[in-house]
């Protein structure tokens, strides 16, 4: 039975390489990201321990230090390499990922993509 449970990250607010152009391929640019984790969390319902779930903390960590080295041209792959190191890296059963770039298009306050990934997207 597919869970319905999630565990949200909301508003990270990052600085990374993403775009195609040449000015974009230098200056890191302000990133927001935001997660839903999918997973089942009765076990860590029932027991309280972090074991029993996923550690958003360290989920976090890992996404951080993985947007402020990488570079991408697009959002989409930005969006699906952080989908994979929730579902990956932390036991998630999949994730939805929105990765905004903020100011990226006037008149605009932010452009960006939502992906839903499960693990059988990596396999």
């Amino acid at each position: 039975m597919a869970t319905h449970d999630r565990i949200l990250i909301k508003d990270l607010h990052l600085r990374g390489i993403v775009g195609l152009n040449e000015w974009e391929r230098k200056k890191k640019q302000d990133i927001l990201i935001n997660l839903e984790v999918l997973f089942d969390t009765r076990a860590a319902g029932k027991s309280d321990a972090v074991e029993d779930s996923i550690n958003y903390r360290t989920l976090t960590k890992d996404i951080i230090a993985y947007v402020e080295a990488s570079s991408h041209f697009l959002v989409e792959a930005l969006a699906t390499a952080i989908a994979r190191i929730a579902v990956i890296d932390h036991r998630a059963e999949g994730v939805v990922v929105r990765v905004e770039k903020l100011g990226a298009l006037r008149f605009s306050s932010s452009v960006g993509v939502e992906i839903e990934r499960r693990r059988t997207d990596f396999d």
